[in-house]
């Protein structure tokens, strides 16, 4: 892909600021302008930046509702109520689920889970869940990841004595269901500071909650922190403030002493003895636990994240790996089938969203296959398919557009919606599909930043291969983990050259594996450019090239760097003459 190259620029004031980063950090000026780009503007917070402490974890009572959930729940203890955890079947939700009744299991045993399945009962609390929780005497339900929305069925719970939790993070409407507790940060009357926590990281808090109200320790909650760190990741929430806390102790976990569960499906992804980062769950791990819930049932996936025997987490987690395979299928299938619809629209072109509806279409791989839309044609995507009498569907959106606000405008069209700026969920009758298409796209059209539909790749510094130290990689890891808020930086060196070695790999040769110089040091650089065989011929020429990229340790030699090369254009020439 051709990206348009955006420049981060900086005040003179902020120019002033990355100097006395710098140099309180002792850090290269580059690595400074990191920092004041995410926010970070003196000394102490880059130090908790890079030293994310638990201790400064906020205190979960700032949650409203937080001493009703935790004296709800104490109250089911003690009375020995039969307590139900219910949650969404994504990886946040199953991750929440896991969480959750791992911790109260520990100290009570009438304790039971459940994930609705997608295809016999949708998104949310459903009547059937509710129904099912009667008919095995549950009289609390806590509620992770879903449920901000569900005041009917919530409503029909409380009316078979049934009393509910809400531990959510997408955004509520104005009313809210009527459940003893509920802990969002994002209600309009929150008094939690911090609003972009996953579903599984309210599910934590609560459990934070409840020990300290009990006098349990702290640390019995640490090993818990692998899970928050697989929903973070999955969730694409922002890894800054208390996120980054989580996802950091998260990952020291996941790689020190993972869950049996967690454990079993790193080993089925080829990750046992490597060093698990952000994107091995994301590609690797998330998609793995999301197969379940798409292709059979999440139930499943929380069975494998709660076992505790590793022989028959094993056995589980070459199931779901087995679902996987079927969910790349569908994948692969359907979104071939969707690149072809959209590739014939006579509007694609001058159109800045893309709303497709096929019957046929497997409804557990419609939010994959909108993803890979956007990715594709940078536009806000909404893939719907058939369910009985209702078109149901899910909505991505490019950086920087609220997408769950342009679902919003059409809500008098649906029966059902919900999620957050990125991604949402929507339901609406087959006959409201056309309306609904017209007046989302017009949305869209009003609102849309014409700049936000351009690839657009946004570099932090210009640098040279002789900045590359082995200090300045081993500060640059400093800001791991990365993800929404705090990116993987990309950087830009201009005037490089093909050092004689570079070649095609790959199965099918669509890979350059390069090796770079750039004339301003001895360095020869390694690098990869997946998917850019095209520009192969160019770099032979022995023609000088700019690359952008970003730095990253080369898995095949530890300790040495190679650069994962984003875009590749020629040097143009005024700037090869300033060279």
């Amino acid at each position: 892909m051709n990206y348009r190259w955006n420049f981060v620029s900086f005040t003179p004031e902020q120019e002033e600021t990355v100097k006395a980063l710098a140099s309180g950090l002792n850090l290269s000026p580059v690595l400074g302008r990191l920092l004041v780009n995410r926010g970070i503007t003196d000394v102490p917070e880059a130090r908790r930046f890079f030293h994310p402490q638990l201790n400064e974890l906020l205190d979960p009572f700032l949650f409203r509702d937080m001493d009703k959930a935790v004296e709800r729940l104490n109250l089911a203890l003690a009375r020995k109520e039969r307590i139900l955890v219910y949650g969404d079947y994504d990886v946040d939700g199953c991750t929440a689920v896991a969480l959750v009744y791992k911790f109260i299991q520990q100290y009570y045993s009438n304790i039971d889970y459940y994930i609705p399945d997608r295809y016999e009962e949708g998104y949310g609390v459903s009547v059937q869940g509710i129904d099912y929780a009667y008919d095995t005497g549950v009289k609390l339900v806590i509620v992770l990841d879903c449920g901000i929305k569900a005041i009917e069925t919530i409503g029909y719970a409380k009316q078979k004595g049934i009393d509910f939790i809400i531990c959510d993070h997408h955004v509520p409407d104005d009313e809210l269901p009527p459940a003893v507790a509920i802990l969002n940060a994002k209600r309009r009357d929150a008094t939690y500071p911090y609003q972009h926590l996953s579903g599984c990281g309210v599910g934590f808090k609560f459990m934070q909650a409840f020990a300290q109200s009990n006098g349990i320790e702290f640390s019995k909650l640490i090993p818990l922190l692998d899970l928050c760190a697989v929903s973070i990741a999955s969730d694409i929430v922002p890894i800054m403030g208390e996120n980054r806390i989580l996802a950091y102790h998260g990952l020291r976990q996941l790689n020190a002493s993972p869950s049996v569960g967690l454990k079993a499906l790193m080993d089925i992804c080829g990750l046992t003895n490597k060093e698990i980062t952000m994107s091995d769950i994301i590609f690797k791990i998330g998609p793995r636990i999301n197969a379940s819930g798409r292709v059979q049932n999440g139930r499943e996936t929380v069975t494998l994240l709660v076992e505790k025997d590793e022989k028959l987490a094993r056995m589980q987690a070459n199931l779901i790996n087995h679902y996987n395979d079927q969910r790349k299928d569908l994948d692969k299938s359907m979104t071939e089938e969707a690149n072809n619809i959209v590739a014939n629209l006579d509007h694609t072109h001058e159109s800045k969203a893309i709303v497709i509806y096929n019957e046929e279409w497997h409804k557990g791989v419609i939010g994959i296959v909108a993803s890979r839309l956007t990715e594709i044609y940078c536009r806000p995507s909404v893939v719907l398919t058939r369910s009985d009498d209702y078109a149901t569907g899910s909505a991505r959106s490019v950086g920087g557009f609220d997408v769950y606000k342009a679902v919003e405008s059409c809500r008098d069209l649906l029966e059902n919606f919900g999620g957050h700026t990125y991604a949402a969920g929507l339901t609406m009758k087959v006959e409201h599909v056309e309306e609904f298409k017209r007046r989302f796209e017009q949305y869209i059209e009003e609102n849309l930043d014409p700049e936000l539909t351009l690839a657009q790749v946004d570099i932090e510094a210009t640098i040279d291969f002789r900045d590359i130290t082995h200090r300045f990689f081993t500060d640059l890891k400093r800001f791991n983990p990365f993800g929404p808020e705090n990116p993987r930086p990309i950087f830009c060196t201009r005037q490089v050259y093909d050092y004689g070695t570079s070649k095609v790999v790959g199965r099918e040769q669509e890979h350059i594996k390069l090796e770079l110089v750039d004339g301003k040091s001895a360095n020869v650089m390694n690098g990869i450019a997946f998917g850019q065989s095209s520009q192969a011929r160019y770099i032979k020429t022995k023609q000088s090239f700019d690359i952008v990229y970003a730095i990253e340790e080369n898995t095949h030699k530890r300790g040495e760097v190679q650069l994962q090369i984003e875009d590749i254009r020629p040097t143009k020439k005024e700037d090869a003459s300033n060279g």
